[in-house]
């Protein structure tokens, strides 16, 4: 099977759902970031980060300026890199798995990635050598690795992939839990279980410049294996007479969204449901092609979690309720939605 990025849209249904999220995400990042306490308007935003880009003077004064370039603008850009990232994980773990329930979260990944920050941050381990995000891209892998071990110790199929996770996340759940209880101080046990339930309140320029590079990479990375994803829809022996060496496929493939996953976590924490219903509400607009799903799924996921963190962050202030009870809060009733119109057109058919 040829190689190579596919077109992203080769249809006009296609164009029109790359335009619409892309102008949709702009409007999103520009809205998002005059929501607070300091009232700040879309003009002051603009001017904030023209100044800051070189392009003209700000009229803001320094406090405001520092609120839009420090605050609220890295924050939002974090979530929208977030929200991307796990929505085409969760496509990419679904096409590969051949399950709709896959996800980095009920898969586990997330729990692991966790398990291995929480180890760098309290206990040290890698004597300063090993980053966050080095440790959640190690816990990720050996999250994945025990699922794929247990799957295959199980007798293989796509339901022991999926209990496997859960099996997965409840352990690595577990250890995070018993490192944080019995090596942190109280102040620092505060700190890291509210960042487990996903939290984007310390975001800094250096997590979004993390986020999103590692989320262009592993996104052009399963691009250029989108071919191949659209294989594995038929089964792993179909994909394989159809020329894709489907080993090699799904070590690329998983080892790409484990480091992106890692990424994520060790920036925002564990936050669930963005890759579980986020591909389902991109596949219904732009079909089963990974070449227009996987943009698809990166609008969907960016503009759902910028929203998502926006209420987060709004709804009790000034108390912040972590960005993951919102996703959970929604995504639940939406994947509930999504499974229901799901069984109306099967029905139907």
């Amino acid at each position: 099977m040829t190689g190579g990025i596919p077109p992203i849209g080769r249809t006009g249904r296609g164009v029109l759902v790359w335009a619409v999220g892309l102008a949709a995400l702009c409007a999103s990042v520009a809205v998002t970031v005059t929501i607070g306490p300091a009232a700040i308007g879309v003009g002051d935003v603009w001017s904030a980060i023209a100044a800051r880009l070189g392009w003209g003077t700000s009229h803001l004064t320094p406090l405001r300026d520092g609120i839009v370039w420090d605050l609220r603008l890295p924050r939002t850009l974090l979530a929208a890199g977030c929200g991307a990232g796990l929505a085409v994980c969760g496509a990419v773990m679904q096409s590969l798995l051949r399950n709709p329930l896959a996800d980095p979260f009920v898969l586990g990944v997330s729990s692991g990635a966790s398990t291995g920050a929480v180890v760098v941050v309290v206990l040290g381990a890698g004597g300063g050598v090993l980053s966050v995000s080095g440790g959640a891209f190690a816990g990720a892998v050996c999250s994945f690795a025990l699922v794929l071990l247990l799957s295959h110790t199980l007798g293989g199929g796509t339901d022991r992939v999926v209990l496997s996770g859960v099996a997965a996340m409840q352990l690595f759940s577990a250890l995070t839990s018993f490192v944080v209880m019995t090596a942190a101080d109280a102040e620092t046990t505060r700190g890291v279980l509210f960042w487990l339930l996903g939290s984007l309140g310390g975001a800094g320029w250096t997590d979004v410049w993390l986020c999103l590079s590692v989320l262009a990479v592993v996104l052009l990375v399963c691009l250029g294996h989108a071919r191949a994803l659209d294989a594995f829809a038929f089964g792993q022996d179909a994909a394989a007479s159809l020329g894709v060496s489907v080993a090699r496929t799904r070590l690329v493939l998983l080892c790409a969204t484990a480091l992106l996953t890692g990424a994520l976590v060790s920036s925002a924490g564990a936050i669930g449901f963005v890759g579980l219903v986020l591909p389902h509400a991109a596949r219904a607009l732009t079909g089963p092609g990974h070449g227009r799903l996987l943009p698809a799924c990166a609008l969907a996921g960016a503009v759902f979690l910028v929203w998502a963190d926006t209420l987060a962050r709004t709804v009790l202030d000034p108390q912040e309720v972590p960005v993951g009870v919102v996703t959970s809060l929604v995504g639940v009733p939406a994947f509930v939605l999504v499974l229901y119109r799901t069984r109306g057109l099967r029905g139907a058919s």
